[in-house]
């Protein structure tokens, strides 16, 4: 699982690890769409990945 942000100013979506925290401005997503997420012409995607053993924050 990922969440998605957007960064306007910037022009870019960028894709993390899962949250820690409810975020009303953020989007979480399933494995599946977040490695199929593709970025409007004119933006880019900024894909920043966990390190394996790190879990989410979320309910811990």
């Amino acid at each position: 699982m990922a969440t998605l942000t957007y960064v306007y100013a910037d022009s870019m979506a960028v894709l993390g690890p899962l949250s820690g925290a409810p975020e009303p401005h953020s989007y979480d997503l399933c494995e599946v769409h977040a490695d199929r997420l593709s970025a409007p012409q004119g933006w880019s995607v900024l894909r920043i990945s966990a390190p394996a053993d790190e879990a989410p924050l979320f309910g811990a």
